[in-house]
C-alpha cells in the first residue's frame, strides 16, 4: 500500500507529522513508500519488536556485498563519510558491535554517569545564569546546544578552545541521515568527516604520548592491553558519541520547551511541583520525539501484518508514530507530565539501545530543573520555525524572554 500522507520534505508535515502518523496506523501495519524505497512501520508493538529482531541489521555488509544485497554501492566520492560512519557503534553488527560496545560501555556505567552529575549541573547553571543575565535570548543556542556538547567534549578530553568546531562538524555529518540527501549535503558531510577525523587522529596521538583521565585515553589503554580496537574505530566511536550524545538532547530540550509553552496548564503544573521533573522529561521525549525515524535493513525475509518484506528491503521504523500509538499509550495526544506508564522508544531498543541514555536523562533533568528554578517567568517571544530535516527533527531557534 502506498502512503501519500507521509510527506517528509513538506514543512507542514515536519511541523506536525502526528495527524499523518495516525492515518498510517489506521491504514495498516506496514506501507511501501516509493520516493525513498522504504517500508514504513508506524505501530509501537511492531517498532519495538523489530528493533530487537536479528533478521534486521543496521548494516548488511557483515553478510553480503552491495551487489549480493541488490544495492548500489555509494559513490566513491562519499567514501570518507562512509568510512567514518560505518565503523561506529550505531552502524555495526556483531561481533564488531559487541566488542566495541563492551569497551565504550565502561564510560557509561551508573557510577561514571553519577560522577558526571556535578559537572553537568555546574555547566547547566552557568548557561542558565547567562540567559537570565541577558533577560532572555535563543534557548536553543544559549542553553540547549552548549550543554551536551560541553559534557561529551569533557568526557573525550577535547580542549575547551576547540569545542566550537564540534557542533558544525556534527551538523554537517548528520545531514547524511536525512532522506535522500542532496549532493551538496554529501559534500559538506565528506568535508566534515575528513576534518573531524584528522582532528581526532591528532588528539589520539597526543593522548598516546600523554594519557589523561578522559575516554580517548581509556580507549587507547584498552587497545594497548590487548583489546582489539583500531584507530579508525576509536575515531568513529568518538564522532558517534558526539553526534548521538548531543543531537537528541539538544532537540529534546528545545522541542520540549516549545511543547510546554503550547501547554500552559502543564507548564504551570511543573513550575508548581518540580518533583514531576523526572516523569516530565520522559513525557516530553515521548510527546515530541527528537529522532523520528530509525532505519534497518532486512537481512532475511520477514512478515509484518500479512505482508512479506523481502531480504534487501529497508524498513523505516517511525519512532514518532510509535510514541503516539493509542494501542500502547492512554490518550497519546495529551501531554501528561505525570504519566507513569510510559514505555516510549525514543532511545531505541535491542543491541543498538542508546548507551548514553542515562547521561542524556541527567543533562535534561539538569537543564530543565535549572530553567524552572532560575527563570520561572520565562516566556516565548515568537513562534519558532522547524529546520528542514525530518529524521532528526528540531527547531532553528527558540527565542525567549524573562
Amino acid at each position: 500500500m502506498d502512503a501519500p500522507v507521509f510527506a517528509p520534505w513538506s514543512p507542514v508535515f515536519t511541523a506536525d507529522p502526528y495527524p499523518a502518523y495516525a492515518e498510517l496506523r489506521d491504514r495498516g501495519r506496514v506501507h511501501w513508500f516509493e520516493p525513498t524505497g522504504q517500508w514504513l512501520v508506524p505501530h509501537h508493538a511492531d517498532v519495538s519488536a523489530l528493533l530487537r529482531d536479528r533478521r534486521l541489521g543496521r548494516t548488511y555488509l557483515h553478510r553480503f556485498t552491495h551487489e549480493e544485497f541488490g544495492r548500489t554501492p555509494p559513490p566513491p566520492g562519499h567514501e570518507p563519510f562512509h568510512t567514518l560512519n560505518d565503523n561506529g557503534l550505531l552502524d555495526l553488527e556483531a561481533p564488531d558491535h559487541t566488542r566495541i560496545r563492551r569497551l565504550v560501555t565502561r564510560a557509561f556505567t551508573p557510577r561514571t554517569v553519577q560522577a558526571l552529575e556535578p559537572t553537568v549541573r555546574r555547566l547547566a547553571a552557568e548557561l542558565v545564569r547567562g540567559l537570565v543575565k541577558n533577560g532572555g535570548g535563543d534557548l536553543l543556542a544559549d542553553v540547549a546546544e552548549p550543554l551536551p556538547v560541553a559534557v561529551i567534549a569533557e568526557m573525550l578530553g577535547i580542549p575547551e578552545s576547540d569545542r566550537g568546531l564540534l557542533r558544525p562538524w556534527s551538523a554537517d555529518i548528520c545531514g547524511m541521515f536525512e532522506l535522500n540527501p542532496s549532493e551538496e549535503t554529501a559534500a559538506r558531510a565528506v568535508r566534515a568527516s575528513l576534518e573531524f577525523s584528522a582532528y581526532l587522529r591528532e588528539l589520539i596521538a597526543e593522548r598516546r604520548a600523554e594519557p589523561g583521565e578522559d575516554l580517548i585515553s581509556a580507549l587507547i589503554c584498552a587497545h594497548d592491553e590487548g583489546e582489539t580496537l583500531s584507530e579508525q574505530e576509536m575515531v568513529s566511536t568518538c564522532v558517534l558519541l558526539l553526534n548521538a550524545g548531543h543531537e537528541a538532547t539538544v532537540n529534546t530540550t528545545a522541542n520540549g520547551w516549545w511543547t510546554l509553552f503550547r501547554h500552559p496548564g502543564e507548564l504551570a503544573r511543573l513550575r508548581a511541583d518540580h518533583a514531576l521533573l523526572s516523569t516530565a522529561v520522559e513525557e516530553l521525549m515521548r510527546f515530541d520525539t527528537p529522532l523520528q525515524m530509525f532505519e534497518r535493513w532486512v537481512l532475511d525475509d520477514i512478515e509484518i501484518g500479512g505482508t512479506v518484506v523481502p531480504r534487501g528491503s529497508e524498513l523505516a521504523l517511525l519512532f514518532g508514530s510509535a510514541n503516539r500509538d493509542p494501542a500502547r499509550f492512554e490518550r497519546p495526544g495529551v501531554l501528561d507530565l505525570g504519566r507513569l506508564d510510559n514505555p516510549h522508544i525514543t532511545f531505541g531498543a535491542g543491541i543498538h539501545y542508546c548507551l548514553g541514555a542515562p547521561l542524556a536523562r541527567v543533562e535534561l533533568t539538569a537543564s530543565f530543573g535549572e530553567l524552572l528554578r532560575e527563570a520561572p517567568t520565562m516566556r516565548l517571544v515568537a513562534e519558532p520555525e522547524w529546520k528542514p530535516g525530518y529524521v532528526i527533527r528540531g527547531l532553528r531557534e527558540l527565542r525567549v524572554e524573562l
